[in-house]
């Protein structure tokens, strides 16, 4: 003969040491459900197969969905809000369907580069901040990082026996870093250096967007030349996606209109 629980009689069999022994391995959605269900009248319906079936989707949308907000927070974007569906063309230049490739996350796949170029207030952050959040959702370790800040963290870093080498570490881990701000102030010689260390160890197996204002012809310069220089754009820009801003100035544009 065979037994059929109602949802009710099913969560009052979970008591209060299994319910602990669920969160303790970290599975309180369950618990969540099982009330949920206690509360819907059509459940009581379902065979042990399709409430099993239920509860292993909203398992999995629920951890799912954790993971991606723990990636987006530990990615530290500018814009956190920004969406590539919220992305504006009008009468901007930008190629919309370079963007769209960018967000099926591709490039990183590839370990290719990508470079937006355009002037102060054109939506560079925007746009890879968009495109990290994309990566996110794609469950990819991504972190953005000011170029300004980034130096500062290594100046810091030089203090501290062998700190240097943790800090290119943790940046060399990243399947997506965004650096934002790149190339906009004078760098020293061991800040070169060290930029150097960090792009080498990330050619060819990791995927870097770079937002400036300075097109390629700029950056030897801006990069303190001589072989160092040659040795980080030899890195970068032969495996690059190059996207232009555009000429609109964004930020006067969502000022004006209140976005």
């Amino acid at each position: 003969m065979s037994v059929v629980l109602s949802i009710t009689e099913v969560v009052t069999m979970i008591n209060d040491e299994t319910k602990r022994k669920l969160r303790e391995l970290n599975l309180s959605e369950i618990i969540t459900l099982l009330e949920i269900q206690q509360q819907d009248v059509n459940c009581i319906t379902l065979s042990f197969d399709e409430r099993l079936q239920r509860m292993t989707d909203y398992l999995y949308q629920e951890k799912y969905n954790g993971r991606i907000q723990r990636l987006i927070k530990l990615s530290k974007f500018r814009l956190p809000k920004a969406e590539v569906n919220d992305i504006y063309y009008n009468d901007r230049g930008i190629d919309r369907n370079a963007i769209q490739e960018l967000s099926t996350g591709q490039f990183i796949h590839t370990n290719s580069n990508v470079i937006f170029q355009g002037f102060t207030g054109s939506g560079k952050t925007f746009l890879a901040c968009s495109i990290g959040k994309q990566a996110c959702k794609q469950q990819t370790r991504t972190r953005y990082v000011r170029l300004p800040d980034l130096l500062v963290e290594h100046d810091e870093s030089t203090i501290t026996l062998k700190s240097n080498t943790k800090l290119l570490k943790k940046y060399s881990s990243y399947s997506l870093l965004i650096i934002d701000e790149w190339l906009l102030d004078d760098i020293s010689d061991d800040e070169q250096h060290f930029l150097f260390e960090l792009i080498e160890r990330r050619h060819d197996c990791t995927s870097t967007i770079f937002c400036t204002q300075y097109h390629k012809e700029d950056w030897h310069t801006r990069l303190g030349g001589g072989v160092h220089a040659d040795a980080i754009m030899d890195r970068i820009v032969h495996n690059a996606i190059w996207i232009e801003t555009g000429s609109m100035n964004m930020r006067a544009y969502c000022s004006k209109h209140k976005l």
